[in-house]
């Protein structure tokens, strides 16, 4: 199964196996092959996962295997990448400050709409602010989707959730600050609102790996299809039974219905 895996090299590929059958070795033989063989440029290869650790050792497997210059990133770390780069050309200003942490300014945002300011309480809050924006629900439209997706916060009723998260999204913007999901967004709003930019990213990259697939989120996918464009050379990876960031809006389903 593992030899399959690696020998297809073309078109649609999805990987599913459970923990330690060697999906990231089989991955990483696949983008080997490929590169040794002559099918990838390895400058047109861009490999995703969802930790820097993860990341680096992918690139590490590929150095072992005689391959250099697949580029191996996050999903925040490419889109930031480009981000960078165009940001200035589309706005004509450099790209926002990235914020360390969501909790000073979720602090800010509770204390001025009168909500607790107690750490569990921020920890929460800056929680269902995450849930949101990975699932393009706007502050507006907070209160709804999350009553109907079941989401509970202890001490605060949607509405509240829903007023701080507005207030949170003003100040960052008031002081030119971006967290790590408008990072994602700014990198969705890049590509879908201008049509030289996605084709700029659509030559760079024309081969495309998604690591742990089953953690994708809405916007990681929506980004990814955005990559993607009109090709279908994607391979993606995961066990839907492994799923971790559920409760921040990943969705199994993407994997389960890839093909």
């Amino acid at each position: 199964a593992q030899r399959e895996a690696e020998t297809d090299m073309t078109g649609q590929v999805c990987v599913i196996a459970g923990g330690g059958p060697g999906k990231t070795r089989a991955n990483a033989h696949r983008l080997a092959r490929g590169v040794l063989a002559g099918v990838y440029d390895p400058r047109r290869v861009l490999a995703v996962t969802f930790a820097p650790r993860a990341a680096g050792e992918m690139r590490g497997r590929l150095q072992a295997l005689g391959v250099d210059g697949v580029q191996a990133r996050t999903f925040h770390s490419a889109a930031l990448r480009q981000a960078r780069y165009f940001w200035p050309q589309v706005t004509g200003s450099d790209l926002p400050r990235i914020a360390e942490s969501k909790l000073p300014w979720v602090n800010a945002a509770a204390g001025r709409c009168r909500v607790s300011t107690e750490r569990a309480m921020l920890r929460d809050l800056a929680s269902e602010i995450e849930w949101a924006k990975v699932t393009n629900v706007s502050p507006e439209l907070y209160a709804a989707a999350a009553a109907k997706a079941g989401r509970q916060l202890l001490g605060a009723d949607h509405a509240t959730v829903a007023r701080v998260y507005a207030m949170y999204e003003e100040l960052k913007s008031d002081r030119s600050v971006m967290d790590m999901e408008d990072i994602l967004l700014a990198g969705v709003g890049l590509l879908s609102s201008h049509p030289g930019v996605a084709d700029a990213v659509r030559s760079q990259y024309h081969h495309f790996v998604v690591d742990e697939y089953q953690d994708v989120s809405p916007v990681q996918q929506r980004l990814l299809d955005l990559w993607l464009g009109s090709r279908d050379d994607l391979c993606v990876v995961g066990d839907p039974a492994q799923t971790i960031y559920s409760f921040a809006g990943a969705n199994a389903d993407y994997l389960v219905g890839f093909l």
